[in-house]
């Protein structure tokens, strides 16, 4: 069930009555009711794969149970090496045996032998890299006595497969998701608005801005071999705007949702296309991931302690990991490994730090030198995600080498002249609320009703009008 589908339009109002107008009586009611709906929810894509889901969640939940009991260390580290090596298993064998199957033929092939592999013939279940995730973070925790263990397996299950975040996240904590799914929560009439304006601007970024933005970037890309220099140059920057525009619209609905319910998702972007270097955009992009990776990762490895070259290590394992995380492909790995290769001046110079705050946090306008710190950081980041749309290496490099190449400087056989128009006036209402947690949230205070109801309802016909073919979201492979 997809968030811009017509069964989603009916499935959330339904919900939504449901748990404030039937159920609101009881806590464990509307728990209930979020459970039942999250498998729902999760079943529509493919029922079979509700199983592993379940099995998962009560993995985690008996294994942090013991974790927390056992009575010495053996039994303790157990407990946790079983949900970690299960967890990271299945993880494995959905989503990287085949690749690791391919590449290992491959190395023997060198050698001048040739094999057969064996392939897995079953499709990579959805959402499996962020409710795995969940999991792994919250056995972690009890096991480093971070967290006590939840003894109500309803109010755990609904932590790992609360429908809003279940398929592409945001990445949630136990100590910040788990505390609101056991308190009563009663209905908010701000907070439920708020959720729709941040549901509304979600879906704009989705079906306006990414799937167009997709159209030319999947025509440009999938026949690169064809189009000049300067047309291959806009698909590269279209696809920086569809991944974008795709996976942040995809939070943005995630968290509006979830605000319907009473609940607080944590915030997954934070306008990562006006940093100024590549330590701040790794803060603003997919943060619950990054800081999911610096807090059971990097920081283990012994994150910025010790000697730089430790420090360096760390940056680039954590970097390479989470390309891997990604996708079963080697232009993953490289997608990573260029991100920390950017990230290294930054970090042996300790200027990883020097972009806190949002950019032109004071004024109207960046300063000359903010803005070509934007663009340099952009046109780096738009150099990566070449490899990470690729089909593989050797489509990447051919797609960079046609770049710069002499027809980098005639005109693109490509220029939908709407799309452009539509791409600055998202970046205009970005720039605008890039102060706020998204782009339309102060909306409502800063400006008069009649401007606030001009901009839903153009919003709205956008949507209708530019709307294309009801398309999944990118991170929904991963």
């Amino acid at each position: 069930m997809l968030f811009n589908s017509f069964n989603f339009a009916l499935f959330l109002p339904l919900v939504f009555i449901l748990y404030w107008f039937v159920t609101n009586k009881s806590l464990r009611l509307q728990n209930i009711l979020l459970l039942a709906s999250s498998y729902f929810f999760y079943s529509c894509w493919d029922w079979r794969f509700l199983f592993l889901l379940l099995f998962s969640t009560l993995l985690d939940y008996f294994s942090g149970l013991q974790i927390e009991k056992s009575g010495n260390d053996f039994h303790k580290k157990f407990w946790f090496w079983l949900s970690i090596t299960a967890n990271l298993g299945f993880l494995a064998l959905f989503k990287y045996f085949n690749f690791f199957a391919e590449s290992f033929k491959d190395l023997i092939s060198i050698f001048g032998f040739q094999i057969n592999t064996w392939s897995l013939k079953v499709i990579l279940p959805i959402g499996i890299s962020f409710y795995t995730f969940h999991g792994l973070s919250y056995v972690i925790d009890i096991y480093k006595n971070r967290v006590k263990a939840e003894k109500n397996f309803v109010d755990y299950a609904v932590f790992v497969s609360f429908f809003p975040l279940l398929v592409a996240g945001p990445i949630e904590r136990a100590t910040h998701l788990l505390p609101q799914i056991k308190k009563k929560r009663n209905f908010n009439y701000q907070q439920a608005v708020d959720g729709l304006r941040q549901i509304l601007w979600g879906l704009f970024k989705k079906i306006v801005i990414a799937d167009n933005c997709a159209i030319q970037a999947n025509l440009i890309f999938n026949n690169s071999a064809e189009h000049s220099g300067s047309t291959l140059f806009i698909g590269a920057v279209f696809f920086a705007f569809q991944i974008y525009g795709d996976f942040s619209g995809y939070s943005d609905i995630a968290l509006g949702t979830a605000r319907l319910f009473g609940i607080e998702l944590l915030q997954n972007f934070s306008f990562p296309y006006f940093s100024r270097d590549i330590a701040e955009f790794w803060r603003r992009w997919h943060i619950s991931l990054s800081s999911w990776f610096k807090d059971y990762l990097y920081i283990p490895l012994g994150g910025s302690k010790g000697k730089k070259w430790i420090q360096v290590r760390n940056t680039f394992i954590v970097f390479l990991v989470s390309g891997f995380w990604h996708g079963a492909n080697w232009t993953f790995l490289v997608w990573g490994l260029l991100n920390a290769i950017y990230f290294l001046p930054l970090l042996l110079f300790n200027r990883n730090r020097d972009h806190i705050e949002i950019v032109a946090s004071n004024s109207i306008l960046p300063s000359f030198k903010e803005f070509v710190l934007m663009l340099t950081t952009f046109g780096l980041t738009v150099f990566a995600w070449i490899f990470f749309r690729a089909n593989n290496l050797h489509h990447a490099f051919q797609f960079i080498s046609g770049i710069f190449s002499k027809s980098l400087f005639s005109l693109p056989s490509v220029r939908p002249t709407y799309l452009i128009i539509l791409i600055v006036f998202f970046i205009i209402i970005e720039w605008l609320g890039r102060r706020n947690k998204y782009a339309l949230e102060k909306l409502a205070f800063q400006y008069s009703s009649s401007f606030r109801w001009t901009m839903y309802i153009v919003l709205l016909i956008a949507i209708f009008i530019f709307g294309a073919k009801e398309q999944e979201f990118i991170y929904f492979q991963f």
